[in-house]
C-alpha cells in the first residue's frame, strides 16, 4: 500500500505550504522520533535568535536521523512544529516550504508555546515517519 494524502476541497486549504489534512500511513515501519531543536551533535545551539536557521537545523537532525534507518523526509507523515515567537511563523514555513515537496507534505500541527528546554531555542519539530519495508534498516543492539 502507498501513502494517501487527502486535501478535500470542501475544508479550509493553503496552497502555498507543503502539508496535507490527512495522511493514511503506507505499510511499513512507524518511526516516532524526539523532538528536534537546533543543536549540534555536542549538545550547543545553533542559530541562536534566528528561526529560519533553527528550523533548518532540527530538520536537518531529523532527517539524519531518518537516513540511519533508511529514510527520507519524504517518509515523514506527520509533524507538529512548536515556536516561541508569532514573528518567526513566515521564515518557519518558508524553510519548510523549501525542505518538503508540496505534494507529500505530511499532516501538520504548529503550536505556540512559551518557552523550548533552552532559552535559546525558538522552534522544535517531532515527526512520525513511515518507512517502507523494502528501505527500512536499524542495526539491532547485541544482547
Amino acid at each position: 500500500m502507498r501513502v494517501i494524502r487527502i486535501n478535500p476541497s470542501t475544508v479550509w486549504s493553503d496552497d502555498d505550504f507543503p502539508f496535507s489534512q490527512a495522511v493514511v500511513e503506507p505499510e511499513g515501519q512507524r518511526v516516532h522520533l524526539t523532538g528536534q531543536v537546533a543543536w549540534n551533535s555536542k549538545g550547543q545551539v545553533i542559530g541562536a535568535g534566528d528561526a529560519k536557521r533553527q528550523t533548518e537545523c532540527a530538520i536537518d537532525n531529523i532527517g539524519k536521523i531518518l537516513a540511519e534507518l533508511g529514510g527520507s523526509l519524504s517518509d515523514i507523515v506527520s509533524l507538529t512544529m512548536y515556536y516561541v515567537r508569532d514573528e518567526d511563523l513566515p521564515a518557519i514555513q518558508i524553510v519548510r516550504s523549501r525542505r518538503f515537496e508540496k505534494d507529500t507534505g505530511p499532516a501538520v500541527t504548529g503550536v505556540k508555546v512559551a518557552g523550548l528546554v533552552d532559552a535559546a531555542l525558538l522552534v522544535e519539530m517531532t515527526v512520525t515517519a513511515v518507512i517502507p519495508n523494502e528501505r527500512f534498516q536499524a542495526s539491532m543492539p547485541s544482547s
